[in-house]
């Protein structure tokens, strides 16, 4: 039983407090390593800075390799229509699975991704199970406990849109009994995240000093609660979350392109991103892999070229939408910063999204360590109650927001992009899922809304796609086997 419970504790990242690394405070050194280095546990959880150790590790540990690197590029990203694999035709072949949708229970990627989101959710137990207990500030300590309810429920909703129903687990255990436990259903995940986002944004505040920024706002749980309400077609509830993210300030960022640069992180249209850092003389604190493993590939200050922009994406803009060049670096082009692409190469495109000018690479550390990774921002916002809008039978509500997005694209650049003013539902639905695509083009979300779109068979069916099985990937096989059967798989898998 004691072998068996340590191999649970590992597979579910349990042991997380016993080795935690500290740092420093939640500030923007939260990602700075304290040389410390590490706490026991019965050592921990005993004071205010214990807390706010606690939550700093919390948010490091988002841009870590299984969360924010490779497992999410195949499992969030690679089944996408966006997309081809990149790099060489031999470098990391097994992404392929992905892309034909032949992965199975043992991917590697899979059993990764799965790991990484249990362990962030371990990272957020573990602050919810023991700062009640801290004599700390009241209002510091409940604000700590939403941050890490947030967390928690953006954890799930990866897991959840990824697998289905997963086990749903919401203390660390505390005996062996409570280390195995089933799946449970969609619905039940759903319910707890929305319990978790409720709870969060009636603490959470709407803005930081600049002491904090980076760490979750009201108006993040309320955009992610009005997506969590999208992929379950509850439209109302899209609707009353968007307005409410709608009146609290936000605004689309004047340039595009510009937005996704560096000296422009947490800017006025950014909800929630995941702070990355390059720390002078740290470079193991300077960890995130986003933008190097999908730089362009064969130039000093780029990277691993995978995840890359497929010939369909590019050809899915409009006639003169500056967003493609903003999404895209092609081959043979001079990048608005100055780095010129080589006209040859191993592939013909690149991120540009994850992109971050080759000048500012430093010897010694991953290319891009600096580039944040945005998760919610206000366009995502406005196309989410668009959508919501026009199924509830309100054209004339869509187009507004719909419009807002386009004018966005269309100012300061002389593009023609027309007014979309159709009525018909069926019309604007598809222009709505078209403005999604392009507006959020290599941000993780394209394969998914496919499918919650119902549209999965139409336009991945080509690549192998079928339904009643492609909804969902496979459960890790080995998670079953240390399950001992407790956990069931996936259908047709």
């Amino acid at each position: 039983m004691k072998n068996r419970k340590k191999l649970l504790q590992k597979a579910l990242g349990i042991s997380f407090i016993a080795s935690i690394v500290i740092f420093q405070s939640c500030k923007k050194s939260f990602l700075d390593v304290n040389p410390a280095g590490n706490v026991a546990a019965t050592q921990f959880w005993k004071t205010q800075a214990d807390a706010t150790s606690a939550v700093g590790a919390m948010y490091a540990n988002l841009h870590e390799w299984t969360n924010i690197a490779f497992a999410p590029i195949a499992v969030e990203s690679m089944g996408s229509d966006d997309v081809n694999k990149g790099s060489t035709a031999s470098d990391a072949s097994f992404m392929n699975d992905f892309q034909n949708f032949s992965a199975n229970s043992g991917e590697g990627q899979i059993s990764d991704f799965w790991g990484g989101e249990y362990k962030t959710i371990n990272f957020a137990n573990q602050i919810l199970d023991n700062i009640p207990a801290i004599n700390m500030d009241a209002a510091l300590k409940a604000r700590y406990l939403a941050e890490a309810k947030f967390i928690r429920a953006y954890a799930y909703f990866r897991l959840v849109r990824a697998f289905g129903g997963v086990p749903l687990r919401l203390h660390v255990p505390k005996g062996a009994s409570e280390y195995n436990l089933p799946r449970a259903t969609q619905a039940q995940v759903y319910g707890a995240i929305e319990t978790d986002l409720t709870d969060a944004a009636s603490v959470l505040p709407q803005s930081y000093s600049a002491i904090d920024i980076g760490h979750v706002t009201k108006g993040a749980a309320l955009a992610l609660h009005a997506k969590i309400a999208l992929y379950q077609k509850k439209w109302s509830e899209v609707i009353t979350y968007t307005n409410q993210v709608m009146a609290l300030g936000y605004s689309l960022f004047p340039n595009y392109e510009q937005m996704f640069r560096t000296n422009n992180k947490n800017n006025s249209e950014s909800i929630f991103e995941i702070q990355c850092l390059l720390i002078p003389n740290n470079p193991n604190a300077s960890n995130s892999q986003y933008s190097q493993v999908q730089g362009v590939r064969g130039v000093t200050g780029g990277g691993w070229g995978f995840n890359v922009p497929s010939a369909d994406l590019a050809a899915a803009y409009e006639t003169g939408d500056p967003r493609r060049d903003a999404t895209i670096i092609f081959r043979g082009e001079t990048t608005p910063e100055g780095d010129v692409i080589a006209a040859s190469g191993d592939n013909p495109m690149y991120n540009q999204k994850s992109y971050v000018p080759f000048s500012l690479y430093v010897s010694g550390f991953n290319e891009g360590c600096q580039q944040d990774k945005i998760v919610l921002r206000y366009a995502e916002v406005l196309l989410m109650n668009a959508e919501a809008s026009n199924e509830l039978g309100n054209a004339a509500a869509a187009l507004i927001p719909l419009e807002m997005v386009r004018a966005r694209a269309r100012a300061g650049n002389n593009a023609i992009l027309p007014k979309i003013i159709t009525t018909d539902q069926t019309a604007l639905r598809t222009a709505i899922y078209n403005e999604r695509r392009v507006e959020l083009a290599m941000e993780f979300d394209r394969y998914f809304d496919v499918i919650r779109q119902g549209r999965g068979a139409a336009v991945f069916g080509v690549r192998g796609w079928k339904a009643g099985k492609n909804e969902v990937w496979p459960l890790p096989q080995n998670e079953i086997d240390l399950s001992a059967g407790t956990l069931t798989q996936n259908p047709g898998y």
